[in-house]
């Protein structure tokens, strides 16, 4: 086993330990990473090599890059950084591998950063290397980084670093690839009011487990923004939504014109406008991952197909227009119910517990009042483990990412109806007094 350096982005805290173990169960990599400090964006971990270390971290949108860890110090002191790598049994060894290669020298400073001059410094410190190879700016063969951490007191950084590493870089992840620009919903050409946040999208996606080849379902789309973030990942995406509208878009704005616009268009498998608790999948079709962001009725009231008064829908059914039953042609308008947020998250549970295969994944957010939120509001499911409960916080409400793994039939879990989300849209409305 050997030692690496991550470096976390300092975005979504409390989102970025969910994320990196999901991408670790994603690709059968075992890793402790019960040390991660939202406090700090470093985490010391080992793992088995370089291709587990790159496969762990490059899709994470909430993680930066990995280092190869050489050494590292408790303190500023440049020359006990140097005394720790230099007694490390493997630097000999990491020496005769690279020392021909092209490399160059960074620095990453958390919350502070040195002077050009003393950074030019530390870099010349480090001769005893004896790298033969050239110096290259521009794709070298090796980057190696100082890592440092300082302490902010007051309004400013401290002049010298609390802790620092030296490393070499491993790999760096999407985020610094310019992914979150290139999804960014200011750019992209078709959004709605309800289009999701594109960074948490993606995030939401590789803790759900989407994976290339395999099946995500959103079965409430929207303009289409968990479909489009699975794409990127290579999922076969399939969406629905009871208003088709939203799924239609207008003109040359449609969902099918996001997926052009990414290059993805290979990836969606099709949308289908329908409420998913009438939905028309076959009895076996089998969905990998299930992600979505609810309606939470604060627009408009919630709506699922059916009746409200059932007496006087009756025999509805038997209306004959031009020869054909009306609820069989093209131009049919369902009719809907009222339907409560709580319900909705049962059936959707239900419908992940037929749906999922076991290890599959079902990810949706739910919206919560900070005043009277307590855990046992949230719906279980007998099949359904629940993995993670993780807040986005608001002014007085918060949305919360809930994250169920379907387990075998060795789990004995228990079936519990939700009453998160009960009169929430009242409540919204009332600025939460």
């Amino acid at each position: 086993m050997k030692q690496y350096l991550i470096y976390f982005a300092q975005a979504y805290t409390n989102f970025r330990l969910p994320e990196l173990e999901s991408l670790a169960v994603l690709h059968s990599i075992k890793v402790d990473l019960s040390h991660h400090s939202e406090l700090t964006p470093f985490l010391i971990v080992e793992l088995e090599n370089d291709e587990q270390a790159k496969k762990l971290v490059e899709r994470a949108m909430l993680t930066r890059g990995i280092y190869e860890l050489w050494g590292s110090t408790g303190n500023d002191s440049v020359s006990q950084l140097h005394e720790n790598i230099q007694s490390q049994s493997f630097f000999e060894e990491r020496i005769r591998i690279y020392e021909q290669n092209s490399f160059k020298f960074e620095f990453i400073g958390f919350k502070g950063s040195r002077e050009k001059k003393e950074m030019v410094d530390i870099i010349e410190s480090f001769q005893y290397t004896a790298f033969k190879g050239p110096v290259r700016m521009k794709n070298p063969d090796q980057v190696f980084t100082v890592l440092e951490e300082y302490t902010v007191q007051g309004q400013n950084s401290t002049d010298k670093p609390d802790r620092m590493w030296f490393g070499r870089q491993i790999s760096l992840t999407d985020r610094t690839t310019g992914v979150l620009d290139e999804y960014d919903l200011r750019r992209r050409k078709y959004i709605g009011t309800t289009s999701f946040d594109a960074e948490l999208a993606l995030v939401s996606c590789n803790i759900g487990g989407v994976d290339k080849g395999k099946i995500m379902c959103d079965p409430f789309t929207g303009t289409g923004s968990f479909l489009v973030a699975a794409a990127h990942y290579g999922g076969i995406a399939f969406g629905s939504d009871i208003d088709v509208r939203a799924l239609k878009g207008k003109g040359q704005r449609t969902i099918q014109a996001n997926f052009k616009q990414y290059g993805t268009s290979l990836y969606l498998g099709d949308i289908f406008t329908m409420d998913f608790t009438h939905n028309c999948f076959r009895k076996d079709f089998v969905i990998d991952s299930i992600i979505c962001d609810p309606p939470y009725g604060i627009r408009e009231g919630l709506k699922v197909c059916g009746v409200k008064d059932a007496a006087k829908a009756e025999g509805k059914e038997n209306v004959i227009i031009n020869g054909e039953k009306a609820f069989l042609r093209k131009d049919f308008v369902q009719p809907k119910k009222p339907y409560e947020l709580s319900a909705l998250l049962d059936d959707l549970l239900q419908f992940a517990s037929e749906r999922l295969p076991v290890g599959g994944r079902v990810a949706f957010w739910t919206p919560t009042a900070d005043d009277d939120f307590i855990p046992t509001q949230i719906p279980q499911h007998e099949q359904l483990e629940l993995l993670y409960n993780l807040e986005q916080n608001f002014h007085k409400w918060s949305r919360r990412l809930l994250v169920y793994v379907k387990r075998d039939a060795s789990y004995k879990g228990v079936t519990k109806n939700a009453t998160v989300g009960d009169n929430f849209r009242e409540r919204y409305f009332q600025s939460f007094n």
